[in-house]
């Protein structure tokens, strides 16, 4: 298409695989092509086979594989629970975000209705399952989840995370950036570049991506923070980022440009360098997305949060998370709804790089080096 957003109008032909997910029994579609036989192990169990509301619930109806399961070193995108909260600094409850985004995400459908992305025909996807934190240790369970995703990364494995609270995502740059730096986009209605909180916590879910700065793990220079906005402690945050490079842009200006236009801003700055995707479901006005530890007005609606995410078409991810939906906030799950929503789309574009960028599947893959 001429824009990353996609096609506005269904292609006028569909390949025959994706005419058969979209228009009439997906396992017959899948099960009648060629170039996909042997892979039906890796295809999401389709509502037609097994209503949605039936099964054990993983993420997207996707086959579960453990870091120990033989078929590991096929998978090439794995998609991660971090039941974690242990960084919150007000509001807990995003522990509880993956058992809920599993839940709701039994709704997914196997083609991109925007985009006509078939990801799961493009690459062999499962869930991993969750990172196993240690609930009264935060030292601990940021080394438990920093051994995990060293075990998807040597595998060649590109992670998709759900959180979880915002410090989860330091430990997967911390696996995902340990032999290079990244490039990082982050959506977000706060800049999480705080330096400490209550003057010794340097780790909780307003630091993380100061530490990965600090850290190495993130390239200050192909770093945009998009969407922050809210009151604010002083202008700390803000101050190192100038200082160091990272582009911020906050929701007034995002408003004023428009999706398209920031979109191009931030491929621009993230160039063709490996990059990391980090989505704080904050970043959505609460109006769409109240189910959340710290919401902020003002924010973009729900479709504009799906819009941003398909402006990242053709950049090199090499992993991606959606962080900080609290169930308790939201328990009729309208806001567990769109966050997985917006992992579907970070997955048609993480699965539409395998062609363009490799990696993924039989270890050594671009997540790694």
């Amino acid at each position: 298409p001429a824009s990353p957003l996609g096609p506005a109008r269904p292609p006028a032909s569909l390949p025959p695989v994706v005419a058969g997910l979209f228009f009439g029994r997906a396992s017959v579609g899948v099960r009648n092509s060629r170039a996909m036989a042997g892979n039906d192990f890796f295809k999401p169990v389709s509502g037609f086979d097994l209503p949605r509301f039936a099964g054990i619930p993983t993420f997207m109806r996707l086959p579960h594989v453990g870091l120990d399961d033989p078929r590991l070193a096929e998978v090439q995108i794995g998609l991660i629970g971090a039941p974690w909260d242990g960084g919150t600094t007000n509001r807990p409850g995003p522990r509880h975000g993956p058992r809920q985004l599993r839940d709701l995400s039994t709704m997914i459908r196997a083609v991109n209705g925007a985009t006509w992305v078939a990801p799961f025909e493009l690459a062999r996807c499962a869930d991993l399952g969750d990172v196993a934190p240690n609930p009264g240790d935060l030292m601990d369970s940021l080394a438990r989840m920093e051994a995990f995703y060293d075990r998807v990364v040597a595998a060649g494995i590109l992670p998709l995370t759900g959180g979880g609270d915002h410090l989860c995502s330091l430990p997967i740059l911390r696996a995902v950036a340990k032999r290079r730096p990244v490039g990082m986009v982050q959506f977000d209605s706060h800049t999480d570049l705080n330096d400490i909180y209550f003057g010794t916590s340097r780790y909780n879910h307003g630091t993380p991506f100061r530490r990965a700065v600090e850290e190495g793990l993130s390239d200050p220079k192909r770093y945009v923070l998009i969407g922050i906005r809210g009151t604010a402690y002083g202008r700390e945050d803000w101050d190192f980022a100038e200082a160091n490079g990272i582009r911020i842009i906050p929701v007034g200006e995002f408003h004023r440009r428009g999706v398209e236009d920031v979109m191009a801003e931030a491929r621009d700055i993230l160039g063709t360098g490996p990059s990391y995707l980090t989505y704080d479901i904050d970043f959505i006005d609460p109006t769409f997305a109240p189910g959340t530890g710290t919401p902020e007005v003002g924010g973009p609606n729900s479709w504009q949060a799906l819009e941003v995410v398909r402006g990242l078409r053709g950049v090199n991810l090499v992993g991606a998370d959606l962080v900080e939906v609290s169930p308790p906030f939201d328990a009729s799950g309208g806001t567990a709804w769109l966050g997985i929503s917006i992992m579907f789309e970070i997955l048609c574009v993480m699965a539409e790089g395998l062609g363009k960028w490799g990696g993924g599947g039989g270890g050594g893959g671009r997540g790694g080096g």
